[in-house]
């Protein structure tokens, strides 16, 4: 949902992201992002993976959308 006005200090919407997501197999997803040329793959790794039961080596492991969300917010 998008709301256009909060508060009466609040301005216009200025962007409302479409990120496209493709399920590829298991954890792993391909999103298509604004300016990037290519896909960027959202997985899961370590003991990411254990809590959701993935045992042992995950076979190819990449960062999760909390390792985003964790890296945009400054770290």
């Amino acid at each position: 949902m998008c709301v256009k006005h909060i508060s009466p200090a609040m301005g216009d919407v200025v962007y409302r992201p479409s990120i496209p997501l493709t399920r590829v197999k298991g954890p792993l997803r391909l999103a298509e992002m604004p300016a990037e040329s290519e896909p960027v793959r959202f997985g899961t790794h370590g003991p990411i993976a254990r809590h959701y039961g993935i045992q042992g080596d995950v076979p190819d492991p990449h960062a999760t959308t909390i390792d985003y969300v964790v890296a945009a917010t400054g770290g």
